[in-house]
């Protein structure tokens, strides 16, 4: 397993080109690089969503997060991972959440990507908050990100 795992949680905006080259750069066995990108909406179950805020536990999330990187190194040959989860307030257009995959294939790359989000959005120790129109309230667990990320309880092929 490689030691190219990057994991940050923070109040800080980021920049999906800057953290691609952060994590390919100098590395010419890498042919594939897969990323997906969060935003917060507008919308949920609750009409006129204004934004979220979102708490976690510092020192379990950073563990949870790793953990996560480190399963889709032992399932993929991946080259690296960089996931970045913001918190605090946030506002319906910004940025939330960053995964990056790198490896020297395609298929990789974008499994190993898909796998970590899924996984995140249940394991990964968040709590979010929506920001209405009508006040806050405290958003649930989604049944069908359970489902998600149970779909991937058997080993690729």
């Amino acid at each position: 397993m490689s030691d190219n795992i990057r994991i940050d949680v923070t109040t800080d905006d980021f920049d999906l080109g800057e953290e691609t080259r952060r994590l390919t750069d100098g590395d010419t066995a890498v042919g594939a690089v897969c990323s997906f990108v969060g935003l917060v909406r507008d919308f949920s179950d609750k009409p006129d969503v204004k934004g979220l805020y979102l708490e976690h536990y510092p020192a379990m999330t950073e563990k949870s997060l790793t953990k996560i990187a480190k399963e889709a190194f032992q399932r993929w040959d991946l080259n690296g991972v960089r996931v970045i989860h913001r918190v605090g307030e946030l506002w319906a257009g910004d940025q939330i959440v960053l995964v990056v995959t790198a490896s020297a294939h395609r298929g990789d790359a974008f499994a190993a990507c898909e796998f970590i989000m899924d996984y995140l959005k249940v394991q990964a120790p968040f709590w979010k908050k929506e920001l209405t129109a009508e006040g806050e309230h405290w958003v649930e667990a989604k049944e069908s990100d359970q489902v998600r990320a149970g779909e991937w309880s058997s080993e690729p092929e």
